[in-house]
């Protein structure tokens, strides 16, 4: 009896399981719907948010309240409109750009440094026709697409340590070393979450991964103790206050205030709009501590439905990955994943005080719209993969670009042989 009644929660997860995905292609079909809907709903609240959260500081600089929002939304056209392009390209085709891509992003995360401006402390942005474009948030998804590419070609090697590590670790190494030159701690870890990804998608030894994983651990925490107002943050995270940082700077201002909207905001918020800690309480209010703005504004419940949303979009992505048959994809498809969720979760844990602030943007969200069409492209990849399990059985996979193009030249062949 005791038995039974353990199944039955079982069970019940099961068929809910079964129902959510459907059988054959009709469940493929609503992975794919549950990643474009989860990913559309995220930005809508973001373009949202960020018109709430940044209207009161453009209208002390004299600006108009609209003109983040305005160019939050121009960015997430532009992220739509590339993620909608992507998705209907046989993502097999994009393994040219995986060489050119990554010199590319070399050649512009070393031009930042040269000519590029700098932000609170860090340089990671060019200024290109009045617009600021942040090549480190391109750089997570081309080296995705770049470990895949290698870690596809050597798919045979890689029970040996040389192959498996080399030459992708010293690439994300140089990669994160290129970014951490510009003083951004918080991308140069997200860039290492993919570096570690692609590895473990990659399917190599175990040992080879836990002896990288412990590598790159010492790489961040030695990134971390290179900078003073780094190793602060991290003291007040732990509730010390060594005497220097003490002195001209309040290192747990910002998680205080954060901590502060996220509480006044209650079950159902004090209204969209209505936040009184965006009034310059809470630095970067539209960026990397939006998240308190929203659930102050919008309440538990605001921040439970985005919690859900990055869930859904979690557990989607993730059975594009597992029906992956090929490395290439497998790869590149739950490097996707590890970075995008990786990077909500730490958003998440920084804001609610789990983790030191280390300056890393809430995907879909957060105002920046590098960050937001990066983000947009990378679903791209993912929806592309999961359009080919859609596909009719029997149905020849696509030589071309474009799926579309290849299948309907060989139906009008076949209709006029016939």
């Amino acid at each position: 009896m005791a038995t039974a009644q353990q199944e039955r929660p079982a069970r019940t997860v099961q068929t809910l399981w079964g129902r959510l995905e459907g059988p054959g292609r009709l469940g493929a079909g609503a992975g794919y719907y549950l990643i474009l809907g989860s990913t559309l709903a995220l930005t809508a609240i973001g373009i949202m948010m960020v018109l709430s959260a940044s209207s009161v500081e453009s209208i002390s600089l004299g600006e108009s309240p609209y003109s983040a929002a305005l160019k939050q939304a121009l960015f997430g056209v532009l992220g739509v409109v590339g993620m909608f392009v992507i998705s209907r390209i046989n993502v097999r085709w994009l393994k040219r750009f995986a060489w050119p891509g990554m010199a590319i992003t070399l050649v512009l995360l070393g031009l930042v440094q040269i000519v590029g401006s700098r932000v609170l402390g860090n340089r990671n942005w060019i200024d290109v026709a009045g617009f600021s474009v942040q090549p480190s948030e391109f750089a997570k998804l081309l080296l995705a697409l770049w470990m895949a590419t290698v870690l596809n070609k050597k798919s045979e090697l890689l029970d040996r340590w040389s192959h498996a590590l080399v030459p992708v670790v010293p690439m994300g190494l140089l990669v994160a070393g290129l970014v951490i030159w510009g003083h951004d701690l918080g991308t140069t870890l997200v860039i290492l979450l993919v570096v570690t990804a692609g590895l473990f998608f990659g399917g190599i030894p175990t040992r080879i991964f836990v002896a990288t994983g412990a590598l790159m651990s010492v790489g961040a925490a030695g990134f971390a103790v290179t900078s003073a107002n780094r190793m602060c943050r991290i003291y007040e995270w732990l509730g010390q206050s060594p005497a220097m940082c003490t002195q001209g700077a309040d290192f747990g201002y910002q998680v205080q205030n954060g901590l502060q909207g996220l509480a006044s905001g209650g079950w159902l918020g004090v209204g969209l709009g209505q936040s009184r800690q965006k009034y310059n309480w809470i630095p970067e209010a539209q960026n990397d501590f939006i998240f308190s703005v929203l659930g102050e504004e919008l309440g538990l419940f605001g921040t439970l439905l985005v919690l859900a949303l990055f869930a859904v979009l979690a557990i989607a992505i993730f059975r594009v990955v597992v029906r992956q048959k090929e490395l290439f994809p497998r790869v590149l498809a739950g490097t996707i994943m590890a970075w995008i969720l990786g990077q909500a979760a730490l958003n998440m844990a920084m804001v609610t005080g789990l983790l030191p602030v280390i300056g890393v943007p809430l995907p879909f969200i957060s105002s920046g719209g590098s960050a937001l069409v990066s983000c947009l492209c990378g679903i791209g990849v993912v929806l592309s993969l999961a359009r080919e399990e859609i596909r009719p059985e029997g149905s020849e996979r696509p030589k071309r670009i474009f799926g579309r193009a290849k299948r309907s030249q060989t139906a009008t062949k076949r209709k006029v042989t016939t």
